[in-house]
This record gives structure tokens, sequence and C-alpha cells, in this order.
């Protein structure tokens, strides 16, 4: 029984779906995505947004993308398909902060009753280690190792950083942690998404990568021209703004002008109730 309705189609030139029939079922149509480029990965996005266009309340404890979907069962299969068929995922360290000390960025822990589904799918069908790349940019280092992420052995975490955020990791213990492995990108400030990109391709073989977030990763990504997807949840509120309070949209930190603006073609819209779940191509 398909969990969203689909209403708009327009994905029909990749090439055959390797998605199982009961994922389909689900998803109401099929799931494909075209070869990466030659020297970088194939970059998805996942975000929710309001419809007034706010992805996050940043307030404490309800800062994460739940509150925005209300856990809204469609756009957590959503995400748990999307990080099913993804080599990795990647988050800014805002991101982690957003969620539970106990999170993990698996496809089951988003939506645990298509465990076995997209355990088959990635194992069987796509061929792909258990569970994806966690990949998490943090400048400074300034992570609180003792999250589940860190210490889930059946995981793999990539931190990317600045040299003093290799230091700052070391400081907190890292090199301690079996399953967590570290990279200094930059000798300070921003770390370029080109810089990410080369090394996922080149040393842990990163063919897809799921981006989700946040807004100022986000940001730097579509700047750098290094997004191909986005995969988009209109959530059926409007959380408004005031002029003093912070309330992010998808793109944070960067702004881009007429001719310059990133556009995007359609290629699916699927529907639930009054949620919309959107898929963009870059032109």
């Amino acid at each position: 029984m398909a969990l969203v309705r689909t209403l708009i189609d327009c994905d029909k030139e990749y090439a055959e779906s390797v998605l199982p029939r009961e994922l389909k079922d689900l998803y109401d149509g099929d799931l494909r995505f075209p070869a990466s480029p030659p020297a970088r990965p194939f970059v998805i996005a996942n975000f929710v947004s309001t419809l007034d266009g706010v992805v996050s309340y940043e307030i404490k404890g309800k800062s994460a993308g739940s509150a925005i979907s209300a856990s809204d069962p469609a756009d957590r299969f959503i995400m748990g398909l999307l990080r099913a068929s993804a080599d990795a995922v990647m988050i800014g360290a805002g991101t982690l902060l957003d969620v539970s000390a106990k999170g993990l960025w698996t496809p089951e822990y988003v939506y645990p009753d298509a465990k076995r589904l997209y355990a088959d799918y990635r194992l069987s069908a796509l061929h792909k280690p258990e569970y994806p790349l966690l990949v998490i940019v943090s400048g400074s280092g300034r992570l609180d190792l003792q999250r589940a992420v860190f210490r889930t052995p059946a995981m793999r975490a990539v931190v990317l950083t600045t040299s003093a955020g290799m230091d700052e990791l070391a400081r907190r213990g890292a090199p301690a942690l079996a399953s967590v492995e570290a990279h200094a990108l930059s000798a300070g400030g921003s770390i370029a998404p080109q810089a990410i990109l080369e090394l996922l391709h080149l040393q842990y073989g990163v063919r897809t990568l799921l981006h989700e977030g946040g807004p100022t990763l986000f940001g730097q990504f579509l700047a750098a021209q290094a997004v191909d997807e986005l995969f988009l949840t209109l959530s059926p509120q409007i959380a408004g703004r005031e002029r003093d309070v912070a309330r992010p949209a998808v793109v944070q930190g960067v702004q881009f002008l007429p001719d310059s603006a990133p556009w995007f073609q359609m290629l699916s819209v699927k529907q639930k109730a009054a949620y919309l779940y959107l898929r963009y191509r870059r032109s």
C-alpha cells in the first residue's frame, strides 16, 4: 500500500531501476539516479520546510526538522529511502546538535517500519555496506564524542574539519574511537565543498552523497554548483518570522543575483493529505 500518491513523475530517463517492488509500492513509483560525475559524487539534498520557507524554529528542543514535519510518516519514509540509496550522508555540526544524542543517520532509525526493506535494497540490490558513511562537517571540531553516532561500532563517521579542529578533536579523544576518522581540509575558516567532494570520492569511494543540511552548509554547496538534486517536503504550517529572531530558510549565508541564481527542473510531485513531497534536479 502506498504511503504517498504520485501526482507528477518526469523521472523517465535514467537506467533500469533496482528499487524492490515493496519499496516501489510504498513510494508509489520508482527512484533512480544517474551515474555520478567523473570527479565527484552525485549530490542529493533533502529538507523539510514550512509553507513560508522555514526549516528550523531555532528553539532549544524544537530545532530539528521533526518540529516542522510533525514527524510525518511519509516524510520519514522518504528520508530513510534516500539514506538507503546513498553511499554517505553529510550533515553540519549544527544539524548534529539539533537531534537527540541517541540519534543515528541510518535508514531504519528514521523509519523503523521499513528496516527489512531498506536492508534488502541496500545489501542485495545496491550491493552497498550495511549503513551509509556519516560525514560531519565541523570547522571547530567541538563535537560531543559521547553521542551515539561516534559510539556505534557498525557505523563509520568521518569528521571534516580545520587544522585547529583537528587539535580540538584530539583533545576530546577522537583518535581513540575506532569508528571515527578525521581530516583537516582547511588551515582555518570555511571548508570548501570541492575539497569535501574530492576527498569523499577518492578516499572513500562515495558515488552518491545525501546532503541533510544545515542551511549554511547547503548554501555553500549551492554556491559551488555542487548540488544535483533537491528533495523538499512542504509541511502544511506557517512558522512566521520576527525581525530579531533567526528562523533559517533552506539556504542561509549566501545570496544569488538574478543572472546567477540556481534553477531546478521538477522531477516528481507526491502527496499525502496536506503534505507535498517535491523532487527537483538542477537545470
